[in-house]
């Protein structure tokens, strides 16, 4: 399954697999799928390449780990990996 995935099955992935990450990832981005693999760093644009080839395009959320304005940000898109082309990631 891939695309834009409801705020919130996003909301239960960020708790299910996000929350566990804040004490030693704080500030770092990760990209979690919906089977609930991780892909953790600290730069987004690696996060997003490493997620795509890992899990999938359209298949994970990125999140920077304890910062609720993505949250914020999450609502009003609910972004998705499904909107960049992987052409840009080599």
């Amino acid at each position: 399954m891939s695309g834009l995935m409801t705020v919130e099955e996003a909301d239960k992935l960020y708790e299910g697999y996000g929350k566990p990450l804040e004490k030693d990832h704080h500030g770092e981005y990760a990209a979690i799928s919906r089977d609930g693999r991780v892909v953790v760093g600290k730069d987004e644009l690696e996060v997003v390449d490493r997620g795509i080839r890992e899990l999938g395009s359209g298949s994970f959320v990125l999140y920077r780990v304890g910062y609720e304005y993505v949250e914020k940000i999450r609502r009003r898109t609910c972004w998705s990996a499904a909107t960049i082309p992987t052409s840009r990631f080599g």
